[in-house]
């Protein structure tokens, strides 16, 4: 998802520099002209707006705060955005980094997937300043369909936590009711599409459904062992606030359970396998 970002956000005409901790993916931008830096901090030298795009709170820490990171080289004045999908916790404390070296920062993580990052149809959720905000939506309006500022710092992340728990609650739920489909002996396909037209068929679940049915988890859209990160991260953001997390809960066993038996890189849609592989 970031590599397509990037390539729009070249296309619109931004000077663009860009650095990748793996170095297939960063030799692939250096034969399409890309301006390829060796690390975080070279790549964000002189950068009015800084972006990232990585999975977690440990890689996103890394690309800011490690060695050779890139707010030890962001200019006075620079706004830095992480895209990823990260603890309220976490962002709250790369944001306070960010102030201290002279920085705005916005926490914008992304509703949407591969094809939505190709098409510049990705849903942002922010939080932050609306001057840093203001600032920045040249390059967001070019990554994305829809801008949401839903408050200060952290209110972004918090809000994509939201929206992911319940997506994985209804992968999961339909996972689990379509091994009751499938075991029964119910006419499969009637069954299936009675759901995806009913009350219960959310686009997540129409999606769903259309993966499950193939199967096609190698062309993998949004990875399973991110589904659960991000199910983890939920969980603990719920119980801060003395919210038990009962369903978010739930389908993280499950999705842990599809890590177990070897689905961890897969789409997140082969979460169907954890029931048909147990019986």
């Amino acid at each position: 998802m970031g590599s397509a970002m990037a390539r729009r956000i070249r296309a619109a005409g931004f000077p663009l520099k860009v650095y990748n901790r793996n170095a297939t993916k960063a030799s692939q931008f250096a034969s399409e002209g890309f301006t390829v830096a060796k690390s975080p901090a070279e790549a964000v030298v002189g950068s009015d707006i800084i972006l990232c795009m990585v999975s977690d709170d440990k890689a996103s820490e890394a690309m800011w705060l490690g060695e050779a990171g890139a707010l030890k080289a962001a200019k006075k004045g620079a706004i830095l955005i992480d895209l990823s999908t990260l603890t309220v916790g976490w962002v709250t404390e790369l944001a306070k980094h960010a102030t201290q070296h002279g920085c705005e920062f916005l926490d914008c993580p992304v509703a949407g997937s591969k094809p939505q990052a190709n098409a510049g149809e990705l849903v942002l959720f922010v939080g932050g300043s609306d001057t840093a905000l203001n600032r920045a939506l040249p390059v967001l309006k070019v990554i994305s369909k829809a801008v949401n500022h839903l408050g200060p710092t952290g209110s972004g992340a918090r809000m994509k936590l939201i929206n992911n728990f319940l997506s994985g609650v209804q992968a999961a739920s339909f996972a689990e009711a379509l091994a009751i489909i499938e075991r029964s002996g119910l006419d499969r396909a009637k069954a299936v599409d009675l759901i995806m037209n009913g009350t219960p068929g959310s686009p997540m679940v129409k999606t769903m459904a259309t993966r499950m049915l193939s199967p096609d988890y190698d062309n993998t859209n949004f990875a399973l062992r991110l589904m659960a990160k991000d199910l983890g991260y939920a969980v603990e953001e719920g119980k801060s606030h003395g919210i038990g997390m009962i369903s978010a809960g739930a389908a993280l066993e499950i999705f842990k359970k599809g890590i177990e038996i070897g689905l961890g890189d897969k789409d997140l849609s082969s979460v169907a396998e954890t029931f048909r592989k147990t019986k």
